[in-house]
């Protein structure tokens, strides 16, 4: 059986297609209803009861051509539900049948005076569904030229009393306009079915996107109806609520969820919010009700609260740092005030031994204060990184030489593992995360620092190793922490500002304790960015 979803072109050359499905559907219907023509007109002629015109003009042709008509229609509805052999064939030999056996009908109950000629146009209307386009124009010439060839054979035989050339033409211009306007409706409805047919795959598409995206998202979600069946529930619901398999129904759910919400729909309320924990991790809740056309449902957002108080603290976090900016700002005015009103103190020559130390400490707590807060505004006022193609072994060596002319001593020894890596970054950026990793690891690392370009992972990456006493356990994990530091100079932005800036970079900054003393690895991207497949 051929496959509902093809499409045919039942007339060779032309621009009409049409659906298998709906083609042998009208094929199967047109085959009907040559039977059931064939039948009634058979029966009217075997037993004499029908218009009295009918066979009139050679009664043994009629009776032959109904008969033949009957056999031949009935056999083509059977081929047709079995669909073999193929829809051309089939349309072709049925709209030839009706050509044929009409025409004989017709003839022998004396032409177009008989008003048997409105059967051949049902013949010509069926054409332009069925095959459409040229061939369906030239069924009704074909059928034209049957009316005005029986009309003339007629006349000339003499078995046509009255002969009707003018209704003969006026009719076969009838089954042109038919032919035309069946023709014009078929391709409509073909435009129609192709547009819905496009806009299912786009619903289907659309619908399958959905289903991945509320796969994949990081919060859980679960949709309840009116009769509490879930109908929609995630992975990450799943995972949240400890479940190995989807729910059914509300009673598979968790007592604790189950609970709230009977508490929640007893007051009446339209949204509702909890953290709760009932499986193996605690989750935030937020319920709200959902009224669909002709149905209410509940929507249930479930997200980890560990995540939930995460993305707070971020919040937080952010706010804290526009006003940390704020109060940095208002801060610098003053503060340089005092580091040059201390300048021109120590300039004095009344000042003592003892003054002097205390100018001193002034102007040094005053530098100490106005690093914190260029670090603070620099975090404020980070911009985004002008991605670029670096040669990383060549940047590395010019990197290398303006370190030393900065601390004007021989302190960066280079290794290079391979020459031809390449990476993108911020060249400014990736020289300020450096130049802080290098002057930590001088500052609390021993004299020499060794720079290792390699790859992790498949990735560049720059390793900074120092041999010194390396960083305690207890302290790693904070590191990157703002404003954390052991050390009573420090002010504790450094490691931060350096991960931060790797974040923007599509970088990653690591530390692990190296062979003698630390080593941080900065994980870069890759030359080309990744892109989604076509």
């Amino acid at each position: 059986m051929a496959d509902a979803g093809a499409q045919l072109q039942p007339c060779p050359g032309s621009g009409y297609r049409i659906a298998a499905g709906q083609a042998w559907r009208l094929l199967l219907t047109f085959a009907a209803y040559q039977a059931l023509l064939a039948t009634v007109l058979l029966v009217l002629g075997i037993g004499r009861f029908g218009p009295s015109h009918l066979g009139r003009a050679a009664p043994d042709l009629f009776l032959a051509a109904v008969s033949v008509y009957c056999l031949a229609s009935w056999a083509g509805l059977a081929l047709a539900f079995w669909r073999r052999p193929g829809y051309r064939w089939q349309s072709t030999g049925h709209l030839a049948l009706d050509l044929a056996a009409l025409s004989a009908i017709l003839y022998s109950s004396g032409g177009l005076g008989s008003g048997l000629g409105v059967l051949l146009a049902v013949s010509v209307a069926a054409a332009g569904l069925l095959v459409g386009g040229r061939c369906a124009l030239g069924y009704a010439a074909l059928a034209s030229l049957a009316v005005l060839a029986l009309e003339g054979y007629g006349d000339w035989q003499g078995t046509i009393s009255e002969s009707g050339y003018t209704y003969a033409g006026t009719l076969g211009l009838a089954y042109f306009a038919i032919a035309l306007l069946a023709a014009y409706l078929a391709k409509r409805a073909e435009r129609s079915e192709a547009l819905a047919d496009r806009r299912q795959v786009d619903l289907v598409n659309l619908q399958k996107l959905n289903a991945f995206i509320v796969q994949h998202l990081e919060s859980g979600i679960v949709v309840l109806d009116s009769r509490h069946r879930v109908r929609l529930i995630n992975q990450a619901a799943m995972r949240l609520l400890g479940l190995s398999r989807p729910p059914e129904d509300s009673g598979d759910l968790p007592g604790l969820l189950i609970a709230t919400l009977q508490t929640w729909q007893a007051q009446g309320g339209e949204h509702h919010t909890a953290t709760l924990q009932d499986g193996p991790t605690p989750y935030h809740l937020r319920a709200s009700r959902l009224p669909l056309q002709g149905e209410s449902m509940i929507l249930l957002l479930l997200d980890d609260d560990r995540l939930y108080q995460r993305r707070l603290q971020e919040s937080k976090l952010a706010a804290l740092g526009r006003l940390t900016a704020g109060i940095a700002h208002e801060i610098r005015n003053p503060l340089g005030a005092i580091g040059h009103a201390a300048q021109l103190l120590e300039e004095s020559e009344r000042l003592d031994t003892q003054d002097r130390r205390l100018v001193a400490i002034i102007r040094k707590h005053v530098r100490r204060v106005d690093d914190t807060i260029g670090n603070v505004l620099q975090l404020s006022r980070r911009h985004p990184p002008k991605l670029e193609t670096l040669s990383l072994a060549e940047w590395l060596a010019r990197f290398r030489q303006e370190f030393h002319e900065e601390v004007q001593r021989d302190a960066l020894t280079l290794a290079v593992t391979d020459a031809g890596v390449e990476a993108r970054a911020d060249p400014g950026q990736l020289k300020q995360i450096l130049a802080n990793l290098c002057h930590n690891a001088l500052k609390y690392g021993g004299e020499r620092v060794t720079i290792r370009l390699c790859r992790a992972d498949g990735r560049p990456c720059i390793e900074v190793i120092d041999d010194g006493p390396g960083i305690a356990a207890e302290h790693r994990s904070r590191i990157f922490e703002p404003f954390f530091t052991t050390s009573a100079t420090g002010t504790g932005l450094g490691l931060y500002i350096a991960h931060e800036l790797a974040q923007l970079n599509q970088a990653r900054l690591e530390y692990d304790n190296g062979p003698q003393g630390s080593r941080f690895r900065l994980i870069l991207a890759e030359t080309e960015p990744a892109t989604l497949e076509p």
